[in-house]
């Protein structure tokens, strides 16, 4: 076994000895189930399936239908044990404390023998006092129950009203009362996800052991002083003084980029002790504030907190500080009702542009930090700025954090609470008291996280009366939903975080829902607040379904993941649409044909006698679908920035759900489990590219906008070609005077009745031509080259099958795709199977002969192995 021990070493004199030990329990552990009948060993971190994964004894939980198979696994009450030796002497220390950073979820914890305590909340951080009871050689024993069994449990004991939803729908296969503990919510199903409640320690556990006292927190949070024009760092330690006397000293603060040195005495009463230190950055300093992807860089500053202690005693910390301003601008606004909803970070206003995050998988313990950082950076490949963690997952880890500081992504962070009404029991208070101020410590130095919200939809679902509940019943819900969110959870925020905004729910009506004493009537209005949208019905190329709202914080479509990435976890009887496996993957009612009824309103469906070609075929169509649809729906919220039409505009922001897959099935992802890029995630790297122009149609007549997120204006040129579908020679193009394009603006470029240009371009008719489009600036592109359609593609004439060939070359680490068509071909589709990787475009409108694609391999990879993976697909291969 490796030991991970830790040594926190003071100074004294010449000589030295240690302030504190920390030695972590990580690594190998025994497991059983509930009657003894069967024992294996588990890493820490990790979980019961994972254990069971890894000795055999199941096979992959996403394969086929384990989601099903394997529900035992929830059901039963499992043990982790562990005997172990303190590679140091406890009888030299006045404290020791079992520590563990995260326990998934109900347990009882035995100390040699001695119950010592017990958790009930997966998001909390637990220590226990074991000075008494530890000794030179130990046992250890976390005796959980399923979270399942506990919850139905607490369901029940709550006997004076229903606290709904029960149950999930049916269709996700899920368990029920979620809503009773306090366990990531999608662990027990969701519409995008399969039912693994785990079970298991989840994070590092580690006994500390300390004398005089101990740094229990650090934190801090940078505050800009508007009157004064200065900055100043806020810095909060919490202390745990076992010394019977008072201990002095003093605190060193040291951050030496910005020639910022200070020194406080500091006196610690025994007992826990809060020591508050302020900071002032001198205004004669150049101070560099962090900035959000695409607007500025991302500069922290080193600090190191020196505290030097009575009797020798010093304990430093050094942490990375980011200084940025953040303001949620909610002021009326000219020509409409309501109020704003948009967001300024050091005093500039900034379109959230990106998506929702889920978790990254149902098993924490296969989140590699890899993982992470490739999902991330496919966030700002695609030109992102925003990713919001959604209330029904988790907190997320500490790195996914720090790697959104790096990258410069804004974080909307949820607590986690969605789409149902919860108890509001003393002993259910207490732990979410302990949670929510927990995680407010633990993340609040970080400048990505820009708000704070309640949690997910709940306000809605309780006004819109999602679970019927009476109207003569609605007031106990109300109190309830306050009592929770307003009287806990507001009240922590403001107490431990003033760096940042706070809003009860998402969708909300932001300052309109306060004066409605915390519940508005609409909580999806488009006057006030964020919006969450969802319509599967309507046409989705026709740009007036959608809310012209001020935030649209979710909206999107389905669609299934490439062949590559199923096949992995399916046999060949799963593989065609109507499968008893690709109806079981889909867990949102009607989601199969919801998907095949919106590509059919513009596509042909595929008709191969194949199969298997049919489904690949199927697959592919439903990415087109989806991508085209969100693409037309982020490109009315981006041109909408700026106007108010119909009394109704400002759009700031746009976040799409959602970013990330948890399991390989259906869903509304950009990023396939495991990072693949969905045609989606492609189209998202054009639609949210700074300087944009966007095409659409209003009463027959065509309007292309130009949409900046820049800060500067810049002089430019629009080019709007067409060609027919039976030429890769534009039939007409034409190039518009020099224009100054505002930074921060939507603004109109072009208008030209579809009469008009059709007559203008020869022989075009809406069937027979396409436009496309784009900003340059002395012969150089300075936008992504955007494209409408006139027609539907199943109308189009003279759309001929294209042949499309690929040489690829290398250029160092990175692949050279040089592509040649016979034909316009809409929806190039290029793909290598499951070698890990991107393109620099994909899914695009070929309307030249030749062009020129990269692919970025994630992992070593050889020319050969691509040539044979290789595989390009276009609409014109289904028609």
């Amino acid at each position: 076994m490796r030991l991970h021990l830790l040594l926190l070493l003071a100074l004294c004199g010449a000589g030295t000895t240690a302030a504190e030990l920390s030695y972590s329990l990580r690594g190998n552990w025994s497991i059983c189930n509930g009657n003894g009948s069967l024992e294996l060993p588990g890493a820490v971190p990790g979980c019961v399936h994972s254990a069971l994964f890894q000795q055999g004894l199941i096979q992959d939980s996403y394969y086929r239908f384990n989601d099903l198979n394997y529900r035992w696994v929830s059901l039963d009450n499992w043990t982790y044990s562990k005997e172990f030796k303190i590679p140091f002497e406890i009888s030299k220390w006045q404290k020791v404390n079992l520590i563990l950073e995260g326990v998934d979820t109900v347990s009882k914890i035995l100390f040699n023998e001695v119950t010592i305590g017990e958790t009930d909340n997966m998001f909390n951080r637990y220590s226990f006092d074991i000075t008494n009871v530890v000794r030179d050689v130990n046992s250890i024993e976390l005796r959980f129950q399923s979270a399942v069994l506990y919850a139905a449990q607490q369901s029940k004991a709550h006997t004076r009203y229903q606290v709904p939803p029960d149950c999930p729908p049916l269709v996700q296969k899920g368990e029920c009362h979620v809503n009773f503990v306090r366990k990531e919510q999608c662990s027990f199903s969701w519409d995008w996800g399969p039912s693994f409640p785990t079970q298991g320690i989840w994070k590092d556990v580690r006994i500390e052991a300390y004398n005089i006292c101990h740094l229990n927190y650090f934190t801090f949070s940078p505050i800009y002083d508007k009157s004064a024009q200065e900055w100043n760092l806020e810095i909060e330690s919490t202390f745990d003084v076992v010394s019977s006397k008072p201990v002095g000293g003093q605190v060193i603060i040291a951050i030496p980029k910005l020639q910022t040195q200070q020194t406080y005495s500091i006196e610690l009463q025994p007992g826990k002790r809060i020591v508050e230190l302020f900071v002032n950055i001198s205004k004669n300093i150049t101070v560099e504030t962090w900035w959000p992807h695409g607007h500025g860089n991302q500069t922290g500053y080193n600090m190191t907190v020196l505290f030097e202690l009575d009797g020798g005693l010093n304990i430093e910390k050094s942490a990375k500080v980011y200084f940025r301003t953040v303001e949620l601008i909610e002021e009326p606004i000219k020509g409409s009702p309501g109020l704003s909803f948009y967001f300024k970070i050091n005093g500039f206003p900034i379109f959230l542009k990106g998506s929702n995050w889920i978790p990254a998988d149902s098993f924490q313990d296969r989140v590699t930090s890899e993982l992470l950082r490739l999902l991330l950076q496919s966030v700002v490949d695609a030109n992102m700025n925003t990713l919001r963690v959604w209330g029904g997952g988790i907190y997320e880890q500490d790195e996914f954090y720090e790697l959104c500081d790096e990258l410069g992504i804004m974080v909307w962070q949820d607590f986690m609470f969605a789409c149902a009404l919860y108890p509001t029991d003393q002993g259910f208070l207490d732990s979410v008291t302990a949670e929510v101020a927990y995680q407010i410590k633990r993340l609040k130095s970080h400048p990505s996280i820009i708000i704070w919200s309640g949690n997910n939809e709940n306000e809605e679902a309780l006004m819109m009366n999602w679970y019927h509940i009476s109207f003569t019943d609605r007031p106990i819900y109300i109190k309830d939903y306050v009592t929770l969110y307003v009287k806990n959870i507001r009240e922590l925020v403001l107490a431990g975080d003033k760096s940042r905004p706070f809003i009860t729910s998402s969708p909300t009506n932001g300052a309109e829902t306060v004066a409605e004493a915390w519940v508005s009537q609409n909580p999806n209005s488009n006057y006030f607040g964020d919006v969450h949208f969802y319509d599967y019905i309507s046409d989705c190329w026709n740009w007036k379904v959608f809310p012209k709202a001020r935030f649209a914080s979710e909206y999107g479509y389905q669609s299934w993941p490439s062949f590559s990435t199923l096949e992995k976890v399916s046999s060949t009887e799963d593989w065609s649409f109507n499968s008893k496996f690709s109806l079981h993957r889909q867990h949102h009612e009607g989601g199969n044909k919801q998907m095949l009824y919106q590509a059919g309103l513009h596509f042909k469906l595929p008709q191969s006698t194949d199969p298997l070609r049919t489904f690949k075929d199927t697959i592919y169509l439903t990415q087109v679908m989806q991508a085209q649809c969100v693409r037309t729906e982020t490109e009315f919220y981006r041109r909408s920035r700026s106007e108010i039409v119909d009394q109704q505009g400002h759009t700031m922001g746009a976040l799409y759900w959602q970013l990330n897959d948890i399991w390989q099935a259906p869903s509304w992802a950009s990023l396939e489990y495991g990072g693949k890029w969905k045609m989606l995630h492609y189209f998202a790297q054009n639609f949210f590219a700074p300087l944009l122009p966007v095409g659409f149609e209003n009463e027959n007549t065509f309007y292309i906008y130009g949409v900046s997120d820049l800060h500067s204006d810049y002089s430019m040129t629009l080019s709007v070609r067409v060609h027919t579908w039976s030429s890769l020679e534009p039939v007409c193009s034409r190039v518009t005077e020099r224009f100054v394009m505002k930074g921060g603006e939507a603004v109109c470029l072009y208008e030209e009745p579809v009469s008009e240009l059709l007559r203008r371009c020869g022989n075009c008719t809406r069937e027979s031509c396409v436009v496309s489009f784009y900003l340059s600036a002395d012969h150089e592109l300075l936008s992504p080259t955007n494209y409408h359609f006139l027609s539907s593609p199943k109308e189009a004439v003279g759309l001929c099958k294209a042949q499309i060939t690929a040489i690829i070359s290398q250029q160092g680490d990175i692949f050279v795709f040089d592509l040649e068509t016979s034909a316009v071909a809409p929806f190039v589709w290029l793909d290598v199977g499951s070698i890990p990787g991107r393109f620099s475009d994909n899914g695009f409108l070929m309307t030249e002969k030749t062009r020129t694609i990269l692919f970025y391999p994630w992992e070593p990879t050889s020319k050969n192995e691509l040539e044979q993976s290789f595989h390009v697909t276009s609409l014109t291969d289904i028609y």
